[in-house]
């Protein structure tokens, strides 16, 4: 099995599912829209940066998750889907999921943004295998915690290689598509890195390193 490792955010998806779902829930009143707007733009910046810390991001970004019944949830998740995702997902990054699938290879999101969020949105592009921050659930519902190494920044490699143990896959053979310097540990661990519509940080360590780069976007 070869993969081909795709980050999702700014990356294969025209935006950030993370934020845009907290801009959502603010459209919707489901959360206090001035506060809530107020953290989710402090913990986008400092994500931008590479100072997040991840384990305060998530207990804000989880807890909505928390208070309201799971049908309600996915409710909500369907019109999010179809009026902040769908719009943002473009022909070119299908295109490259399924050159991937074509040369036999097994494509794989991997996100730091929570699997309720980001499931339906891998199934969107037809891939199967999703590694993202797993939200706790106990009876069924959300606790606002997490289980489990957050999938992000050195946690995504570690995620990785915890789900490919035991198995013959080596990352040397692999490619991984990314926007961010965040997923460096994972971009220095791969064969085949290659930056998509890189931030700054990412864009200078592309050149110097003389590593491909390329534009996805939705139009």
């Amino acid at each position: 099995m070869k993969l081909a490792l795709f980050d999702l955010d700014n990356t294969l998806l025209d935006g950030d599912s993370d934020y845009l779902w907290g801009e959502f829930l603010i459209a919707r009143g489901l959360v206090d829209g001035d506060w809530y707007r107020r953290e989710n733009d402090r913990f986008y910046e400092r994500y931008k940066t590479g100072d997040l810390d991840i384990r305060e991001f998530l207990r804000f970004a989880l807890q909505p998750l928390a208070e309201h019944p799971r049908d309600l949830l996915e409710s909500w998740r369907n019109d999010f889907l179809e009026e902040q995702i769908m719009p943002r997902i473009g022909a070119d990054a299908l295109k490259l999921v399924d050159h991937h699938r074509e040369q036999g290879e097994t494509p794989l999101i991997i996100t730091a943004t929570n699997r309720f969020v980001t499931e339906p949105i891998a199934q969107l592009f037809g891939i199967n295998h999703l590694l993202a921050t797993e939200p706790e659930v106990q009876a069924g519902q959300f606790t606002g915690e997490v289980s489990g190494t957050p999938c992000f920044q050195d946690g995504k490699l570690i995620r990785l290689r915890d789900w490919l143990n035991g198995q013959t896959e080596s990352l040397a053979e692999a490619c991984f598509y990314s926007d961010s310097h965040n997923d460096l540990p994972l971009l220095e661990a791969v064969g085949h890195p290659v930056a998509v519509n890189p931030d700054p940080a990412l864009a200078a360590i592309a050149r110097e390193r003389a590593w491909p780069v390329m534009r996805l976007s939705a139009d």
